[in-house]
């Protein structure tokens, strides 16, 4: 008799994705259904309610708010074959998140996964990415540390004790890596990427003798919602634009989640920063478009 769970591989698991109201957590949240888990999505954006603090990449792209809701991606998830539960979530605010691990530790009584991926940085995006580091503005440090950076240790405080009560679990943060060469053009960037690579592996060393895994994950040029926009065109037809080529789907990500979250050995793993287009070809997974997109460089 076949196995009823062997396209289901994370059937029976709990995960929060921190930020999957669009982008990357989105991507994550989606692949992690495919794969049968029950997940938390969580964010500001739900969709009577669109988070209201992106006006300045709203105007650059002409949108009349962002895209996306925790709502149309738990709804995603559970049509994809897992259990989608939207959960609205301020990652900056403690007592928010505090509530949330409370609702999942009465729901569930376990927790499997945390993907760490809420980030501000698109909040102060003023259109200039490449510039030298007098000329950004100091609200990128607000941005991308007190509402990036910050976010990711707030939530993993929470999960940790739940997971080292268990003996398992695996934190999975998402960053850029691009082999510790500087990220030109942004230091406040390069600055917070790197804070999450270290974070990541600092939560390694304390919780491995727990059997707990921290890594951190690192995509290429993902098609987000923003990107596409950018690039006038949508995910149907992004092939039509040349300087797409290099770009992967968020899924693709979400895919080396999956298969990050269902390897026995992936203590082995942990402290380590590791790419998107590595993993694919350990583990031989494709992109939704069949291809295994090499790894992007700066």
């Amino acid at each position: 008799m076949q196995d009823k769970n062997t396209d289901r591989p994370l059937k029976g698991r709990v995960a929060i994705v921190t930020g999957a109201s669009r982008g990357a957590g989105r991507g994550i949240a989606v692949e992690l259904g495919a794969a049968g888990a029950t997940v938390y999505v969580t964010g500001r954006s739900t969709r009577a309610q669109p988070a209201d603090t992106y006006g300045d990449i709203l105007a650059l792209s002409g949108l009349a708010a962002v895209p996306g809701s925790i709502d149309a991606t738990a709804e995603e998830v559970t049509a994809g074959g897992g259990h989608g539960i939207a959960v609205r979530c301020d990652h900056t605010r403690e007592d928010e998140v505090a509530k949330l691990f409370a609702q999942v530790q009465r729901d569930e009584g376990t927790l499997d996964l945390l993907v760490n991926n809420a980030w501000g940085g698109h909040e102060t995006f003023n259109g200039v990415f490449e510039a030298p580091f007098w000329e950004h503005s100091l609200a990128q440090w607000d941005s991308m540390f007190d509402r990036g950076v910050r976010n990711h240790l707030l939530a993993s405080r929470f999960a940790a004790p739940m997971m080292v009560g268990q003996g398992r679990g695996l934190i999975v943060t998402t960053t850029f890596w691009d082999r510790d060469r500087y990220l030109r053009g942004n230091l406040f960037y390069d600055l917070a990427k790197a804070a999450m690579s270290r974070l990541a592996f600092g939560m390694a060393q304390e919780l491995r003798p727990h059997g707990v895994a921290s890594l951190a994950v690192s995509p290429g040029w993902m098609r987000t919602e923003f990107v596409l926009t950018g690039h006038k065109t949508d995910e149907a037809h992004w092939t039509e634009r040349p300087a797409l080529a290099r770009t992967e789907s968020p899924r693709y990500l979400g895919r080396a989640v999956v298969a990050l979250a269902g390897d026995p050995k992936v203590l082995d793993k942990s402290g380590a920063v590791h790419r998107v287009a590595d993993l694919a070809r350990e583990y031989g997974f494709t992109d939704i478009d069949g291809r295994q997109v090499e790894a992007f460089e700066m």
